[in-house]
């Protein structure tokens, strides 16, 4: 796919515009959720279709239902660690910086580099947040985030269902590897939530498929992680919770009643990577 001025994107990259095009809505809305007006800026002046978005409106709330719980997280992170740093895996066209930033904290936006030349019609790097064209799997942009100041919070939003298997446990033990005692906010999503996706029609028409399956989140600790927390849509964190438009609390309900299992299948999660590097890796997490 190309955005009409030269900027290629593959079939997962793609998925890119699930979400912005759900910020955009969602910002145009008498109460909404999340306000990024941002998000309207660049939806209006991409040469993109979003048509087949409009008819899919639960995959763009779910979108920034998604978006809104991982930022309780980065606010959470950000309180107890004012002068910390977040890397942005897969950062798409994610405006979480613009909307969370206190002023202090170091920050990564991480995705592959035809990604990044998109973003960078819209965002710049400044003294406090740099663009990384690269792969989370690339061990190349490890050295600039270590200049960054602990501690730190990566957030894999929509990106790590896309992977291989292998591709995840790489990424986790790079990551972990490199940056003990991190913590990671991502999804996993089960066979009920794979099936869901890959009949998807946006996502078809984009190509992008689930592919990384895991119905329990604890079984990722054997990647050298330890779970925190864990939610599905029914659970959004208290202070989320206390600010939901009735329509969304509604649309929880009603999910959770017709797609109970599907629902249930996926997870957003709150990691932590294990401090001790020298640990060996479990015999369970090798290919």
């Amino acid at each position: 796919m190309s955005d009409g001025a030269g900027v290629q994107l593959g079939a997962v990259e793609q998925t890119l515009m699930i979400p912005l095009y759900g910020r955009a809505v969602e910002t145009r809305k008498r109460r909404p959720l999340l306000s990024d007006p941002r998000a309207v800026q660049i939806v209006e002046s991409l040469d993109y279709d979003f048509t087949r978005m409009k008819a899919s409106a639960s995959g763009a709330t779910g979108a920034v239902l998604r978006t809104v719980m991982f930022d309780v997280w980065v606010r959470r992170f950000l309180a107890e660690h004012p002068d910390g740093t977040v890397v942005e895996i897969g950062t798409g066209l994610n405006t979480r910086f613009d909307r969370l930033d206190n002023g202090r904290v170091t920050w990564f936006d991480l995705d592959l580099p035809n990604v990044i030349a998109l973003r960078r019609r819209f965002f710049d790097d400044t003294d406090r947040r740099q663009m990384l064209p690269a792969s989370v799997l690339d061990q190349a942009w490890v050295p600039t985030v270590q200049t960054g100041p602990g501690p730190y919070l990566f957030v894999a939003e929509a990106v790590l269902l896309y992977f291989e298997p292998h591709q995840v446990e790489d990424a986790l033990h790079l990551i972990g590897a490199n940056f003990p005692g991190a913590l990671l906010a991502a999804e996993t999503g089960g066979r009920a939530m794979a099936d869901s996706v890959n009949r998807n029609d946006v996502l078809r028409s984009m190509g992008a498929r689930m592919t990384w399956m895991c119905e329990d989140p604890a079984e990722v600790e054997c990647l050298g992680v330890r779970l925190l927390e864990s939610r599905t849509f029914l659970e959004p964190p208290p202070e989320l919770r206390a600010r939901m438009p009735l329509r969304l609390r509604a649309l929880s309900l009603v999910m959770g009643a017709v797609f109970r299992r599907r629902v249930r299948s996926y997870r957003l999660n709150l990691f932590r990577f294990v401090e001790d590097v020298t640990e060996p890796r479990p015999e369970s997490a090798s290919r």
